[in-house]
């Protein structure tokens, strides 16, 4: 009786998953950018999400603009300027917490234990998902952005500055999805997802320069804020933007991402194949 022998690579069809052992890191890229599409297609099926990554944008601007402008510096107009990389920067961190509540909630519907049975990459339904929330991420950054520019902002950089700028952002919240990945594998509601995530969120972005000048803050606020890693990312942001210093801030928000997904990545991937 002959022994039944697994199909070889070649004997797959076009654009099969890779057998599990087979998987490569091309095969692994692979496997991620075809579930990326599935993420992708998620917001077609969801015009309500794109209302949201609309409306949120407007609802910072104005309120942050137009409230507290003329009491931080004098006018808004000069306050607009300072806070658009800020506000760019706090809508796609908070925006990141998004990844973990889908993930959580696709555990929580079995979408992953149909995944783990496919000749995948562990790691690519994380890989593809975070890849896909990137879309969202730049239809926030571009709704920031028009926005801005409805109410006076011209950035002096550029379009060169502001396309740099937004590769900046686009690059630490991929990093920063791996954390909240983590979070979402790891909490058991996606409800849970948002408390938890909120309690990360909010000390990295309003503990930073997003809003306020650091050196306005008590002195040891100001040790916080000023090694707060939003806060490089938000000078890189200006200085990319407005004009300034760009190598140090890039060079910090650069570094900062590595640790982030060098340290979440594998959290994340733990997290997963435990959960499921």
């Amino acid at each position: 009786m002959s022994a039944v022998t697994s199909p070889s690579r070649s004997d797959l069809p076009a654009g099969a998953p890779a057998a599990p052992g087979s998987i490569t890191p091309i095969s692994t890229v692979q496997n991620g950018l075809q579930l990326a599409w599935r993420s992708v297609l998620k917001i077609k099926a969801n015009p309500e999400e794109v209302l949201g990554l609309t409306f949120m944008p407007i609802m910072f601007v104005t309120l942050f603009v137009f409230v507290f402008g003329q009491a931080m510096m004098g006018d808004w107009q000069t306050y607009r300027d300072f806070l658009m990389p800020g506000i760019i920067a706090q809508s796609v961190v908070f925006a990141t917490l998004g990844t973990g509540f889908a993930l959580c909630q696709d555990v929580e519907k079995g979408i992953f234990d149909r995944f783990r049975s496919l000749p995948i990459a562990r790691s690519a339904p994380l890989i593809g998902a975070i890849l896909g929330d990137l879309v969202r991420y730049s239809i926030t950054v571009v709704m920031v952005l028009v926005v801005g520019l409805a109410i006076g902002f011209r950035p002096e950089g550029g379009v060169l500055g502001v396309l740099g700028a937004a590769a900046v952002v686009l690059l630490f919240a991929f990093a920063l999805c791996w954390m909240s990945a983590f979070v979402g594998m790891m909490v058991r509601t996606p409800m849970a997802v948002q408390s938890f995530g909120m309690i990360l969120m909010f000390p990295l972005t309003f503990g930073s320069s997003a809003f306020v000048d650091p050196q306005t803050m008590p002195s040891w606020m100001r040790v916080v804020a000023e090694n707060n890693p939003v806060t490089h990312l938000v000078d890189a942001m200006r200085g990319l933007m407005l004009g300034g210093d760009v190598a140090g801030p890039v060079a910090w928000t650069l570094l900062w991402s590595a640790v982030f997904v060098a340290v979440f990545f594998p959290l994340a991937v733990w997290a997963y194949r435990r959960r499921t």
